[in-house]
């Protein structure tokens, strides 16, 4: 019940309709520390249409609530934002690492202590990804 309304007060921060489906693929990601895939919220979210859940993550990615990772090999994946994120994908507040581990291949966000700064002057840079990839805790 506690997530439930944690769900709620997130969706309504980011001037959305509550809805048990939006409230349901929102705990999908709550469940999981690592980014995920549209497989496993598929598999997780009980009854839904194919069309409706590819437009919540539209909205959802749109509004700040999670961001896509794109990882070499076309890998996509999703994780929650932290709360500072805009409402446009440039807003996007992701100042971390995304780390894919070549074992298990799952993929985390790790904060970095200090992001590096880049300064192009001719350039306006919005967003820095920065991407590795390794062996991760669980699987040294």
């Amino acid at each position: 019940m506690l997530l439930h309304l944690k769900m709620e007060k997130l969706l309504r921060s980011k001037n959305l309709r509550v809805t048990p489906f939006r409230v349901a693929v929102l705990d999908v990601f709550s469940r999981y520390e690592n980014a995920i895939d549209m497989a496993l919220i598929e598999e997780s979210v009980e009854s839904f249409d194919r069309i409706t859940l590819y437009r919540t993550i539209k909205t959802f990615i749109e509004k700040g609530l999670i961001h896509e990772i794109v990882m070499p090999g076309d890998i996509r994946k999703m994780a929650l934002c932290k709360e500072d994120c805009g409402t446009h994908d440039h807003e996007h507040n992701h100042q971390h690492l995304h780390f894919r581990c070549d074992n298990c291949l799952e993929i985390f966000c790790l904060e970095l202590k200090e992001f590096p700064k880049i300064n192009y002057p001719k350039f306006k840079i919005h967003q820095l990804e920065i991407q590795g990839s390794g062996v991760c805790v669980n699987c040294r």
